[in-house]
């Protein structure tokens, strides 16, 4: 089977199933069981879990292609996350529960151990979470949730007053910021490509003065800026992905800061080219754009990325810029 022939059916499917309505439905507190039960029937939870523990055994470049897809559907549950959960535990010997699962590092805050902004939190039955150069898979309770009070945002803050309890499992080298990261960078990319998409066939079908506003130059220009900047996170999150599991800080500066630094400059040009409708709740552009801020703030801005990408190069005691890219591509 080659990749297109894995990745079609997913996208097919989130397609069908992730529709913008059913979007806005869990956007507003609806019911999840039953899209995740379709999801977790069709066996790509387990994508990364290895063969021989029932799952089907692909590497994390492949993955990367499955959560691209995910972005790009939209799908607001912790997909990405819960894949790399399961096969974490599963690594270890360890049974993972049905629901969703969210990865957290969380920080000492007072007594409390606190994880802000954890994206799809909102939906996750348990986390596995980062202590003490570990991970514990520990259940989710109303009073591990706070909540952001940002408009139909999945995002929650985590807190435990007490230690995490649950099954414990080795923490893979360089801990989970990394993996998330680049992750997160193959979902930003996968949406960045949609909202090319969406812009280039709004541009298409919006008449002005009796022509299509896409004729227009300075539209044409926007496109194209838009469209070399989502090649560029297409091909960052690719990069982030590619040199093996667990990604390296590097990998991971790659995927997530140029992503989040595409999706920013994306997001502008959208809402330039749409107008004030792209902001209106009844139109698809803002669920998208909403999602990608979001994505944007979660494991480390494009700021804190590139700034770690610069420290690399900075320690780097040999060679040229030119070397340490082509080291790194």
């Amino acid at each position: 089977m080659n990749l297109e022939e894995l990745v079609a059916p997913f996208e097919r499917m989130l397609g069908e199933i992730a529709t913008p309505e059913a979007i806005r439905a869990i956007e507003h507190g609806g019911d999840i069981s039953e899209l995740w039960s379709q999801v977790q029937a069709s066996g790509y939870l387990d994508a990364m879990v290895a063969e021989d523990r029932g799952g089907a055994g692909l590497d994390f470049r492949t993955t990367g292609m499955l959560v691209q897809a995910a972005g790009r559907r939209l799908f607001p549950l912790p997909f990405a996350q819960t894949v790399i959960a399961r096969a974490l535990l599963a690594e270890s010997g360890l049974d993972a529960p049905d629901g969703p699962i969210v990865l957290a590092r969380p920080r000492r805050d007072g007594s409390a151990l606190v994880a802000q902004w954890v994206v799809e939190g909102r939906f996750a039955d348990h986390a596995l979470v980062e202590v003490e150069g570990q991970l514990i898979l520990t259940a989710l309770r109303a009073s591990n949730r706070r909540a952001l009070h940002i408009h139909a945002s999945d995002a929650i803050d985590l807190v435990w007053s007490d230690p995490p309890a649950g099954p414990r499992c080795p923490l893979p080298m360089g801990g989970l910021l990394s993996i998330a990261a680049t992750l997160l960078g193959a979902q930003i990319a996968g949406a960045c490509d949609q909202l090319l998409e969406m812009t280039v066939a709004y541009a298409n079908e919006r008449t002005q003065f009796g022509k299509p506003i896409g004729r227009q130059q300075a539209i044409q220009q926007q496109l194209a800026v838009m469209a070399e900047h989502a090649l560029r996170a297409r091909m960052a999150a690719q990069t982030g992905c590619a040199h093996g599991f667990p990604p390296s800080p590097a990998a991971a500066a790659i995927a997530k800061g140029v992503t989040s630094n595409a999706a920013a400059a994306m997001i502008a040009i959208a809402h330039g080219v749409h107008g004030a409708i792209g902001f209106s709740e009844e139109f698809d552009l803002q669920l998208y754009t909403r999602r990608l801020h979001e994505w944007r703030m979660a494991w480390g801005s494009e700021q804190y990325w590139d700034g770690v990408l610069g420290a690399l190069r900075l320690a780097s005691a040999d060679g040229t810029t030119v070397d340490f890219v082509r080291a790194l591509s």
